[in-house]
């Protein structure tokens, strides 16, 4: 495989995150559009809000697969503009059904897209021989910071959601589709010889199970801070109702800036030390949080939350594709659901614990649950595993 055509890879795959990044963003920042649109009442909108990741779940298992027909390449090709269509689906309904089929389908298209986009940048770190994964969440980061903006934009506007999400569709789902052509560079290539793994046996969930956890863990503090920092920097912590904008946005930030430099952090001291890092920053954010006397060092709080949660996912589908090279589009898929996992329990936990006992309580449970990972570390390879593979390749053929 050539230089050039990884970096070509590489560039598309990282267009995809974008995408992906900005289409997810439209969609949660414009729940209360959504609920205005089609009257989903208080009541119903959790199961609507629910049937997303659930969906995505079995999509995820599905897409294993369909991949081992197809190739990840070809699932992500056709995914993504489904995404983008059903977005704009949700955006054009009128009636409730329509509001459930145009979901659903943004479910299923979503469980795929992302086991399949996770599959090829495992894959493609593989082909570079260093780390790369980082940088793909990143581009993922970056395009949920454009997305928001953009729904902003549409809020204060008050445009219509078809109106906003018109424009969007119609510049990236031609660049997706483009982009796609150079998906097959991130192909899976059977690896020989590495622990864990002889090529076409299956996926050990023994083995796999301390790495769902921790993707489970780190999702529970994502939801939280996505579900409830506006609320908690407003009723606990006193803030304006401008301020309470500010802990996600600055969140949102530092998670793109953590991801655009920890993919040198695991090249020079390996990914099990940065993981662990990223976990004992993620606690402590939340434990500033949860003790915060005032609105600004709750956002404090936030902030470092964000440079600790950034590194962990990304870093835990590397792994499963460490510890699995012969079959690793099978254990991302797998390892894939607990993504939805986690975003299914972590905002009802908080919230249950939040009313029943003390939202500063509830801040803790993430805290604790994110510090476990500190155990699993040894789980993400040796000090010798900084690159995607377990492996180094020589710098002279690093290429991109």
């Amino acid at each position: 495989m050539t230089d050039a055509r990884l970096r070509r890879g590489r560039g598309s795959l990282a267009v995809s995150f974008f995408v992906q990044g900005v289409t997810f963003a439209l969609l949660v920042t414009r729940i209360p559009g959504i609920q205005d649109r089609y009257g989903i009442s208080d009541a119903l909108l959790p199961a609507f809000l629910a049937a997303v990741p659930i969906l995505a779940g079995v999509a995820s298992v599905t897409t294993e697969k369909v991949v081992a027909r197809v190739g990840p390449a070809v699932v992500l090709r056709w995914a993504q503009p489904v995404v983008l269509l059903a977005l704009l689906g949700v955006g054009a309904g009128t009636e409730l059904w329509e509001a459930a089929v145009a979901l659903g389908l943004f479910g299923l298209a979503v469980g795929a897209l992302d086991a399949s986009m996770n599959m090829l940048g495992v894959n493609l770190q593989r082909a570079y021989g260093r780390s790369i994964m980082l940088g793909f969440h990143a581009s993922y980061s970056l395009g949920g910071i454009v997305g928001a903006s953009l729904a902003w934009v549409g809020a204060h506007w008050h445009l219509s959601l078809f109106v906003s999400y018109l424009p969007v569709v119609v510049v990236l789902l031609p660049a997706a589709l483009v982009g796609s052509r150079w998906y097959g560079a991130g192909e899976h290539r059977t690896v020989k010889g590495e622990a864990g793994e002889s090529p076409g046996s299956g996926v050990a969930f023994a083995l796999l199970l301390p790495l769902c956890l921790v993707m489970t863990f780190a999702y529970i503090g994502d939801s939280t801070v996505s579900n409830w920092s506006a609320k908690y920097l407003q009723d606990v912590l006193g803030g304006s109702e401008e301020a309470a904008t500010v802990p996600y946005n600055a969140y949102m930030v530092t998670t793109l800036l953590g991801r655009a430099v920890g993919d040198l952090g695991v090249r020079r001291l390996g990914a099990a030390t940065v993981v662990r890092c990223g976990a004992v920053l993620a606690a402590l954010g939340f434990a500033v949080v949860a003790v915060a006397p005032s609105a600004w060092v709750g956002i404090a709080g936030f902030t470092v939350l964000g440079f600790g949660l950034s590194v962990i996912v990304p870093q835990t589908f590397a792994a499963a594709g460490r510890l699995f090279p012969g079959a690793s589009d099978a254990a991302v898929a797998r390892l894939n659901v607990f993504n939805y996992v986690g975003f299914l329990i972590g905002s009802p936990l908080v919230g249950a614990l939040g009313d029943a006992w003390s939202y500063r309580g509830a801040m803790l449970v993430p805290m604790v649950l994110v510090l476990v990972t500190v155990v699993y570390a040894t789980s993400f390879g040796s000090r010798e595993a900084r690159y995607g593979g377990g492996h180094e390749r020589p710098r002279t053929v690093d290429v991109g």
